[in-house]
């Protein structure tokens, strides 16, 4: 079982955030919050590298998740990472298909996979855009 799917980009971290907002959208997604936990981490001392986490939502793939068990919710909105690390800007995202792993009697249907195929390309479409740069 594989939790992620990360994609290295040459966009610079903040082209990077921007081009996930807006392919996230464009791809029916809601965009609910952006993230940018590294000015959270310090305001409380903590320094590190670049890293956001964009909440994203489609309500029609929410909403048929829920009717089947409303505890999925604590998997949702679907998380959105841009990170640095080491120089290098990475694209992440959980993989919607293991929800059926945490809720196995759930009918899911093709709902994760739709999902999962949807975001996987997102992040496929931005990291292909720092390479065009």
């Amino acid at each position: 079982m594989v939790l992620d799917y990360t994609v290295p980009t040459s966009s610079s971290y903040r082209e990077a955030v921007d081009a996930l907002v807006d392919a996230s959208e464009a791809a029916g997604f809601r965009v609910l919050a952006v993230h940018d936990v590294t000015a959270t981490l310090a305001e409380k001392g903590f320094e590190r590298e670049p890293v956001s986490i964009i909440e994203v939502c489609n309500a029609r793939y929410a909403s048929a998740v829920l009717a089947q068990d409303p505890k999925i919710g604590l998997m949702l909105p679907c998380p959105l990472m841009v990170f640095e690390q080491g120089g290098q800007v990475f694209l992440a995202t959980m993989r919607p298909t293991l929800i059926g792993d945490f809720f196995p009697d759930a009918d899911l249907g093709d709902v994760p996979e739709e999902v999962e195929r949807i975001l996987v390309s997102v992040l496929d479409e931005v990291a292909a855009l720092g390479g065009a740069q």
